[in-house]
């Protein structure tokens, strides 16, 4: 695989400009039919793996840009549009999340780049931050009432062993 870019969990690709980019290697749990959910309004769930963030199928250090926009949402009725649109967590979320952040890193190259987006809907960013092994260089609040984050952070060689 000669791509350098992954996004783990890229659901109907909506931030990507490029939603077809040969660079990214798009994966997602789940496959949804492209369909109308608004007259002239589709989606679809296509990504190019389909695999589980928690246990990702390639090998360590292989990207140098990774993108985790995982489902943020607890209280959500399984078969509801924002379910559909954005997945679902579970009960065990914490857990999810933080083996999440362990194979990014791990899939990530040294001096890699992982960016990382949260919605505060349901859970604070605090709480996510916990779960990461290691600390965001920097990021952004954005959205109609500034509760979606955008992060970043960087894989250094002396944070290899506490991710291992």
């Amino acid at each position: 695989m000669n791509k350098f870019i992954i996004d783990v969990c890229c659901g109907g690709r909506m931030f990507w400009f490029d939603k077809q980019n040969q660079n990214v290697e798009f994966c997602d749990n789940r496959k949804i039919e492209k369909h109308e959910f608004y007259p002239g309004r589709y989606f679809e769930v296509n990504p190019d793996t389909v695999c589980d963030f928690t246990d990702l199928p390639f090998k360590d250090g292989q990207f140098k840009l990774v993108v985790f926009d995982p489902p943020h949402l607890v209280q959500v009725g399984d078969k509801s549009w924002l379910s559909l649109k954005y997945g679902k967590l579970e009960k065990e979320w914490h857990t999810v999340i933080k083996k999440g952040f362990e194979e990014c890193f791990r899939i990530l190259d040294i001096y890699g780049v992982l960016i990382f987006k949260w919605s505060e809907v349901q859970i604070p960013l605090k709480e996510i931050l916990s779960l990461c092994p290691v600390s965001p260089l920097f990021g952004n609040r954005s959205g109609r009432n500034n509760s979606t984050h955008w992060l970043c952070f960087m894989k250094f060689p002396d944070e290899v062993k506490g991710l291992d």
